[in-house]
């Protein structure tokens, strides 16, 4: 086999080839056609009646499989649906050479002879991108989104809001950009170290066009954004804007720091209001977006236990605690969502304290054993476990890697998870979307160190989303594979180690181990109200 990545199910090498030049004839359906010409934008492939490239559609296929044959008389994409046919023309494009990923490429490409027959094993195969620590202007999402297609991935999860800064435009709620979409300065210093603070601004949002842009986009390329406001914790950008929705009133700045912040929404009906706005000018945005991510991490209840306002709320709806309070405050933003068509997300918090809608989405990022929980209770669950699939963790114990929040996470510790485990029974299995790679933004500062901390452990992400289980030759085919990455740009971590200016403050070795993390997170499953370690 080739250096595709991700592994195709069904790959065969065909004798003949054909030489498939710039400004070749497609023919076949147009929402099919379009999709392959758009993937091949450099070859700028002309409609035809008949063609160099045959494109045809088989509805016994699923919307993501498609079956692709090159040879002498030329290339045939049979696909389930449009997504399929985008799927089957990044896999034309890995059969080029690797400078067909350059811009202005043209000219004349050889196509081996080859039939594949593919189809993936999860229809979630997510990236999260964390815009709230870090911001990332527009461009470089649109970016990530392209790196993305390459590997077929299809999910982006934008986590858009934070203590540390909000990243939307809201026409009703203006402060909230206005005033919660940056902060005064930020933390440099180390976890457990005294605190030091670069005393430089840091903020951003993206526009209501800009996020019709980015779905726009994103759907053109067969990826679906997952919108992230996570709440009723993690509130202090909102609560900076506008303390009135707090469970205290009393007022907050922008927070400049990490960690976890007591600050909370209140649950009160005019909090409630405020974010069904909020959430309904996202959606108008964004369009047909099918998930909505509303955290439910996190949440420090202690204002709302000490509120005699929020205490006699929460029994006059027949609540026994604050944790009863928290689930019917997530199911209410979740009913609201699912009346305009989408499905919550939540983190695994959220189903820990229990009452969660059934059709709620369920991110175990503690563990795969929560996961378990969530899948027997009913819930689809979608695979995030800090172990292996926190992108933030260093690739190497070792001083040469830039600053991380902990260590180690391997391209090979990626390559080798198993989203649902061999023990599961099989309704259990059935319950997994998918699975997906966590970006968290405390360290990542710019868009240069989101490629390094990404790539190449999202490409093992991509080939385990795709195929269930990476190939035996993976670690053969990723050499092959970074050359498309160097073609088109990609600050990826090399394989030997980082160059010389991508180390840049260096790492503490032993800082947050992951060992010492996944004790830590075993012990936190065995409660409802625990919290992420943020550093």
């Amino acid at each position: 086999m080739t250096s595709l990545l991700p592994r195709p199910a069904v790959f065969s090498e065909l004798s003949g080839s054909f030489e498939l030049a710039t400004g070749a004839i497609i023919s076949g359906p147009a929402d099919l056609v379009d999709p392959v010409r758009h993937a091949l934008g450099f070859l700028d492939l002309r409609p035809g009646d008949s063609g160099d490239v045959e494109v045809r559609l088989d509805p016994s296929l699923g919307e993501e499989a498609y079956r692709l044959t090159s040879g002498s008389r030329g290339i045939e994409i049979v696909a389930g649906g449009r997504a399929g046919a985008f799927y089957a023309a990044q896999t034309l494009h890995q059969l080029l050479p690797d400078a067909s990923y350059r811009f202005g490429s043209a000219g004349s490409w050889p196509v081996p002879g080859v039939r594949v027959e593919d189809a993936p094993r999860y229809g979630w195969r997510g990236l999260h991108l964390d815009v709230s620590r870090h911001f990332l202007p527009k461009r470089e999402v649109l970016r990530m989104i392209d790196v993305m297609a390459v590997h077929k991935l299809n999910r982006l999860h934008l986590h858009l809001v934070d203590d540390q800064g909000w990243r939307i435009e809201s026409r009703a709620y203006p402060r909230l950009h206005e005033v919660g979409s940056w902060r005064a300065r930020t933390a440099t210093n180390y976890y457990r170290e005294t605190e030091t603070f670069d005393e430089i601004p840091h903020g951003g949002y993206y526009t209501l066009d800009d996020l019709t842009e980015i779905a726009a986009y994103a759907r053109s390329r067969s990826v679906v954004v997952v919108p992230e406001i996570d709440v009723p914790g993690h509130a202090t950008a909102i609560l900076a804007a506008y303390p009135e929705f707090g469970a205290t009133g009393e007022t907050y700045e922008v927070l400049p720091k990490w960690g976890i912040s007591p600050a909370i929404l209140s649950p009160l009906p005019e909090t409630v209001d405020f974010l069904k706005t909020v959430l309904d000018e996202l959606l108008d945005a964004l369009g047909d977006t099918p998930f909505v991510h509303i955290g439910g991490d996190e949440v420090v209840l202690d204002h709302w236990a000490d509120s005699p306002e929020i205490v006699a709320y929460r029994e006059s709806l027949g609540l026994g605690s604050v944790v009863e309070l928290q689930s019917w405050f997530l199911r209410v933003l979740a009913d609201h969502l699912a009346a305009r068509g989408a499905r919550a997300v939540v983190w695994d918090e959220a189903f820990v304290s229990g009452g969660l809608r059934q059709d709620t989405v369920v991110m175990p990022w503690r563990g795969m054993g929560v996961g378990r929980r969530a899948a027997a209770a009913g819930h689809d669950v979608v695979a995030c476990p800090v172990f292996p699939l926190y992108f933030d963790y260093a690739e190497a114990a070792s001083a040469d890697e830039p600053m991380a929040i902990g260590d180690t996470i391997t391209v090979a510790d990626v390559a080798a998870f198993a989203p649902a485990p061999a023990d599961w029974a099989a309704d259990e299995v059935g319950r997994v979307l998918g699975l997906q790679g966590q970006l968290w933004s405390e360290r990542l500062i710019d868009p240069r160190m989101v490629d390094y901390r990404a790539w190449p452990r999202a490409c093992a992400l991509a080939e385990v989303g795709w195929s269930g289980t990476a190939g035996a030759d993976f670690a053969e085919r990723l050499p092959g594979h970074l050359r498309r990455l160097d073609a088109l740009g990609v600050e990826y971590r090399p394989l030997d180690g980082p160059k010389p200016w991508q180390r840049r403050r260096p790492h503490r070795p032993g800082s947050v181990p992951v060992s010492a993390m996944m004790e830590h997170l075993d012990e936190m499953t065995q409660s409802a109200d625990s919290t992420r370690p943020s550093v």
